[in-house]
């Protein structure tokens, strides 16, 4: 049907993506978080590809995701038991990949992130 059981050699697929006008970048990852209204797939370390076709982009995550709880995600700060020292229920990660993306400090990321409600492309945005 499709030819031998071999596959194909991933130079000629490469070749033949660039003449359809597909690009795929791998992307290094360190962690995705996918979140639903119920529950965050966490994925530690997973290989991630972006293909560009046609003026889309699409995403491959390849790996085996933790699944959480919603919230569950942030890491525990401390176990002083004083909630009064944790600002908001932003998880750290959020935190850091907004200071990252902006070049700010993690408190302009942190208060950029409430006043989104945790969005990080609005807090991203709202701080470009």
């Amino acid at each position: 049907m499709f030819g031998g059981g071999g596959g194909m050699n991933p130079q000629k697929m490469k070749q033949m993506m660039n003449q359809m006008g597909i690009d795929l970048t791998e992307i290094d990852a360190e962690e995705v978080i996918i979140r639903t209204p119920d529950e965050e797939l966490v994925f530690h370390d997973a290989d991630v590809q972006q293909m560009d076709a046609q003026g889309q982009s699409t995403y491959q995550v390849v790996g085996e995701p933790d699944v959480q709880p919603r919230g569950e995600h942030e890491p525990a700060a401390d176990d002083g038991g004083d909630d009064e020292d944790e600002p908001s229920a932003i998880p750290e990660s959020d935190v850091e990949i907004v200071a990252g993306r902006t070049g700010v400090s993690a408190e302009a990321a942190r208060e950029a992130l409430e006043a989104t409600d945790g969005d990080l492309a609005a807090a991203v945005e709202r701080l470009e």
